[in-house]
């Protein structure tokens, strides 16, 4: 069985998504063949080995730098059919999700997307996916020769199994229809670490009473060394910035540990954030919905909770 891997990079990085995808890959067995496109350092690339890739294309295209679906699509085609693969695996992302599709179709291809677990081959080829924004599962059988896997966040533990691969140089010609579409602009959000990435999320609703009382979750935030988000009503009230909004419509996260502080737990904010390996909800309101969702609570006020768990995680380190 030949894997192909498609490996997202940012400012020349390769993003953690995409390393749990070639650990995926090598634990679904088979050999693994990673891609990366577009200016991405050498390094990363030499480092996939590590985790299961024995091999590694790039497609040094300076184009490939913003992330354009058609053109991504086209170079993916056809690395699926040259290097004969059954399967291409690549992260469940903004980027990820329409690629995979455009390939399936391009390729004739089984797809199933927002996948949380290796496959069955027991009996055919089933994968086990998130459905209804993580309220359910629901088991799919791919029957087509060919398979294209998008996998969510933390379906897959980074293990490093190897040593560093050698980069093979990969060649695609490109027409004008695959850059038909221009970015012209785009706004990135800023900080330490960003939602999308973070392994540990700190977000504040309303309860938090006004953005000037901020800084207790920023400190707590920074002792775990996490993200920091809001709900939607603090994002419209102008307290947090918009690309902090953790919901249904605004970011969804999947880290290992989601910290809610005074946050009722609206059904629109539980669909982001259930994907969640665990959640802790501090919230003075023994009724807030959230406590159900919550693998641990802790009623109480945030302003005498926060900063006595920010001391004692201080101490602890």
């Amino acid at each position: 069985m030949a894997i192909l891997v498609f490996v997202e990079s940012a400012e020349g990085k390769i993003k953690k998504t995409s390393i749990e995808a070639v650990s995926y890959a090598h634990a679904m067995g088979g050999g693994v063949t990673a891609i990366a496109l577009g200016s991405v350092d050498k390094a990363e690339l030499e480092n996939l080995g590590k985790y299961g890739a024995q091999k590694v294309l790039h497609v040094a295209d300076e184009r490939l730098n913003q992330g354009l679906i058609q053109a991504y699509a086209s170079v993916l085609s056809k690395a699926f059919k040259d290097e004969n693969a059954d399967i291409l695996v690549l992260a469940n992302s903004s980027l990820g999700t329409p690629v995979a599709a455009k390939v399936a179709i391009q390729a004739g291809a089984s797809l199933a997307t927002n996948v949380v677990e290796l496959p069955n081959t027991s009996s055919g080829f089933v994968v086990k996916k998130s459905i209804y924004t993580g309220k359910a599962f629901s088991l799919v059988e791919l029957s087509n020769a060919k398979k294209v896997i998008a996998i969510r966040k933390n379906a897959a533990e980074i293990k490093e199994v190897g040593s560093p691969a050698s980069v093979t140089p990969y060649s695609v010609t490109l027409s004008d229809a695959d850059f038909s579409t221009k970015i012209t602009a785009t706004e990135k959000a800023t900080g330490e670490i960003l939602l999308p990435e973070a392994n540990i999320v700190v977000s504040g609703g309303r309860g938090m009473k006004g953005p000037e009382h901020w800084g207790i979750l920023e400190d707590l935030a920074k002792s775990l060394h996490a993200a920091t988000g809001c709900s939607k009503p603090v994002s419209d009230l102008g307290w947090r910035p918009h690309h902090e909004h953790v919901g249904q419509t605004g970011v969804k996260v999947a880290p290992q540990l989601y910290i809610a502080i005074g946050i009722s737990g609206a059904i629109q904010h539980l669909a982001g954030v259930n994907s969640s390996k665990y959640i802790v909800v501090i919230n003075k309101d023994p009724e807030a919905p959230f406590f159900k969702a919550a693998d641990y609570g802790i009623v109480g006020d945030a302003f005498d909770v926060v900063p006595k768990l920010t001391e004692a995680i201080k101490a602890l380190k």
